[in-house]
């Protein structure tokens, strides 16, 4: 008799196994994006698979000037939605390409002053963890998290983002 009770709720456990991709149209979004890998970018994301969630990847490309820095930045990341409804939590690894161009200012060998436009580059790695509003028949979406960066020998574990876009 026990042996029935406990194959029953066996079989119903199973039976009510949560779906854990959302069906449709495979989700595709683009978003402008304050902070995080991109700093000020604007992006596409998109689903591998034909669901609203589950894994998909991102690319953009941002650009901003302070002061005479200029920043030219191209992020890429992995990521996957966990949640349902057009409700999801947001996790996503990547790296984003900063390119930083200044005007150094000096004294030369023959006391004259100059003025020289100097460029870096580098490999930022980044990580992403946040809410993403993606309604599920498209319209407005909202993303906001943080995006922790780590670069050379230095680790920002606490970068926030906010985006708003628009999802189909």
């Amino acid at each position: 008799m026990l042996l029935l009770a406990l194959l029953s709720c066996i079989g119903v456990a199973q039976e009510r196994k949560p779906d854990t991709y959302e069906a449709g149209d495979r989700a595709q979004s683009f978003y402008v994006e304050l902070g995080g890998p991109g700093f000020i970018s604007a992006n596409y994301d998109f689903r591998f698979q034909q669901t609203r969630n589950s894994w998909g990847a991102r690319a953009g490309i941002g650009y901003f000037a302070v002061e005479g820095e200029r920043f030219l930045t191209v992020p890429v990341q992995l990521n996957y939605l966990l949640g349902k409804n057009g409700n999801y939590f947001e996790m996503g690894a990547g790296a984003s390409y900063v390119n930083n161009s200044y005007t150094q200012l000096y004294w030369d060998a023959n006391d004259e002053w100059r003025r020289d436009r100097q460029a870096n580059s580098q490999i930022m790695g980044s990580l992403t963890f946040g809410y993403r509003k993606q309604p599920i028949d498209g319209g407005f979406n909202f993303r906001a998290g943080l995006s922790p960066i780590f670069y050379k020998e230095n680790f920002i574990p606490y970068l926030p983002y906010l985006s708003f876009g628009y999802s189909f």
